[in-house]
């Protein structure tokens, strides 16, 4: 290690930098956006968008267009009242320029330009304007129809008159910036699945997304006069609801205002998604503690009151009265207190006590009022109930025969040699062939191998008492060692990395979507916390003369042979495809899959719930048709298919 000199150390003023306007932003965008890829570009609109939905909030606008444009720059076009035109006393320039150009300006800070925000932090527009190649601004307003030009975040002309106009709203149109993002590329179902959203939570607002790329521009209006109502109905498109009227109600107060929606499936997990300020606010907050309170005693006050509940039954847990709800939570505050840089929790100590209020009056209303439905939603709860004991039983005998045994990890596991979790591997992999490569090629050190073999259960289709004793998830939970469901304890989980490791192949995809489908109902901290990665094993193995390479798809191959000047067909190049990780080597193996140094790996995220939910309904649910128009629509997108 090599140790600075005093002379090497020596800090004085002209070190310290100043990093003036919106240079700061171009420096560490992942500051302000997250990250620079796909995910920060479309975050972009996102912001851009915000600004228009705070209009709505305001009661000021009534339709927002977003284009994606021949040349994927961005226009959002609102019909709110358009940014004020006039000069800035303290800056000297109009507020436009100052709203664009100046981090932590807007007019949501006063409490009187907008009473609910979702953008609190006025860095939206010129974050931005700073991250763009260009941005033009259009501002209907008094009359007049003004315009300003920046690049790069600078102003290159002034806010200007452009002609008359009977009508006010915004219209920003951007490009984002080569230099700063790794593509540009705006995908149409990502955006429109966001807008979708805010359609939802915004009753009566009218969102049009039109995607001008295409020969015949492409264009979906999203319109919903049933608000979160509509979106239950939406998430529960694809399971079977179990009464049919959905529960809604809603409260205010001075300065907040909530409304929910519920609904019960046959499903066995719960659903419950909540928003602040249009926020998914997804690591919950006192609004989802307050809700989740009182629901469990409003539900279990109705069963008492009604008798029925049996003698030797206890009351019903919070568990036991979510299985198979979904329900949306839908606040707006004036002063919002998100907890951390994400805004994905609120603290509003306040919003707890009216949270639970307002679910203990209108829920107890609700079922006195519909003893059917409410008939409906006890039968459930009490049937989770039981399901739940069982399954603690079950829990109980795998405890007590794991004690019996000489050990308690499964036979089929290879552990490894270190005892600290964050520096340990294990790879779950498909099938005993496999397993006996990985064993092989592996670093025993810090990589720990569990075969699986045969096909597992579906949890999608089983209660907690199903899981607990199948022959193939035991494996799992067993080496895994943090326990699932409600028992889940990330503090004894026994390796920090957990790998999937399948073939490449129908087969192998069933394999990993089982697992995911089980980590994501039963372990989802695992996945929440950037546990859970998948293993890319090569596709092709590449060989000319002493040269050889290892190809992932169908693109790198053709990539690596025009790189190369080869021919497909050449007799002087070999191009082996791998079936499955059987037919590799452990000294291949461990090459190309499980090399810390040469491997490539996906980490599992969960940036959305509510579509990983949707997924896993579609690809793992009872329903079959919409499992096959979800094929129908992507085959066309699948670049392999073994038969």
């Amino acid at each position: 290690m090599n140790i600075p000199t005093k002379q090497e150390k020596y800090y004085g003023d002209e070190q310290i930098q100043v990093l003036e306007g919106l240079e700061a932003v171009r420096k560490r965008p992942g500051m302000y956006i997250g990250t620079t890829s796909l995910r920060g570009l479309h975050h972009l609109v996102y912001e851009i968008m915000d600004n228009s939905i705070d209009e709505a909030l305001a009661g000021y606008c009534d339709c927002i267009t977003v284009i994606i444009n021949k040349d994927n720059s961005i226009t959002n076009i609102d019909d709110g009242r358009g940014i004020p035109v006039g000069i800035n006393k303290k800056m000297g320039v109009s507020n436009v320029e100052v709203v664009h150009t100046v981090l932590h300006a807007g007019g949501k800070f006063g409490g009187t330009g907008y009473k609910v925000s979702g953008g609190l932090h006025g860095v939206g527009a010129s974050v931005v304007n700073a991250l763009s190649e260009w941005m033009e601004v259009e501002v209907a307003r008094d009359g007049k129809l003004y315009s300003q030009r920046y690049e790069r975040g600078k102003p290159v002309t002034d806010l200007e008159v452009i002609g008359d106009a009977d009508y006010t709203g915004t219209k920003t149109t951007f490009k984002a910036d080569p230099v700063i993002f790794d593509e540009i590329y705006f995908d149409y179902d990502i955006l429109l699945k966001r807008f979708r959203e805010l359609a939802f939570l915004n009753r009566g607002l009218k969102i049009k997304l039109i995607d001008d790329r295409e020969e015949v521009p492409k264009e979906t209006l999203l319109h919903y006069e049933g608000g979160i109502v509509s979106f239950v109905q939406y998430i529960n498109q694809n399971k079977n609801v179990i009464h049919p009227d959905i529960i809604y109600f809603s409260g205010e107060k001075e300065n907040a205002e909530i409304e929910i929606a519920i609904q019960y499936t046959d499903s066995y997990v719960e659903n419950v998604f909540s928003f602040a300020n249009n926020i998914p606010t997804t690591e919950g907050g006192t609004h989802v503690t307050g809700f989740k309170t009182a629901i469990t005693k409003v539900i279990n006050d109705y069963a008492k009151k009604y008798n029925l509940l049996k003698e030797n039954e206890k009351n019903l847990s919070g568990e036991d009265v979510r299985e198979g709800i979904t329900a949306i939570i839908n606040v707006k505050l004036l002063e919002p207190q998100f907890e951390g840089q994400t805004k994905t929790k609120i603290g509003n100590a306040d919003m707890r006590s009216f949270t639970e209020s307002v679910v203990t009056e209108k829920l107890h209303d609700f079922l006195e009022e519909n003893p059917k439905t409410a008939r409906i939603i006890i039968e459930k709860s009490i049937t989770s109930c039981r399901a739940r004991e069982a399954a603690r039983k079950a829990r109980e005998m795998t405890r007590r025969k794991s004690a019996l045994e000489t050990t308690s990890l499964p036979g089929k596991l290879a552990d490894c040699q270190e005892r600290d979790p964050s520096l340990c591997e294990l790879f779950i992999v498909e099938g005993d062939s496999a397993g006996g490569s990985a064993k092989q090629g592996r670093d025993r050190r810090f990589q720990a191998i569990l075969p699986l073999w045969g096909k597992m259960l579906n949890v999608e289709k089983a209660r907690a008492d199903k899981v607990y004793g199948n022959d193939k998830l035991t494996p799992v939970i067993t080496a895994l060692g943090a326990g699932i469901g409600e028992d889940i304890d990330l503090r004894k989980l026994r390796y920090h990395k957990v790998i999937i490791m399948a073939d490449a192949d129908v087969d192998g995809s069933h394999i990993r979507t089982l697992l995911l489908t089980f980590m994501f109902r039963y372990m989802k901290p695992l996945v929440e916390n950037g546990h859970v990665y998948i293993a890319q094993p090569p596709l092709y193995k590449v060989k000319k003369g002493k040269e050889e390479y290892y190809v992932y798809n169908d693109r790198e191959l053709n990539k690596l042979m025009d790189e190369k000047g080869w021919i497909k067909g050449d007799s002087n190049i070999t191009i082996q495809r791998f079936k499955g990780l059987g037919e590799m080597n452990s000294d291949q193996l461990w090459e190309t899959t499980m090399n810390p140094e040469t491997r490539k790996l996906l980490k599992v995220d969960l940036n959305d719930p509510l579509l990983a939910d949707e997924i896993f309904t579609i690809l793992m649910g009872e329903k079959v048709e919409p499992r096959k128009e979800f094929i129908q629509k992507y085959a066309k997108l699948v670049t392999n298919l073994d038969i």
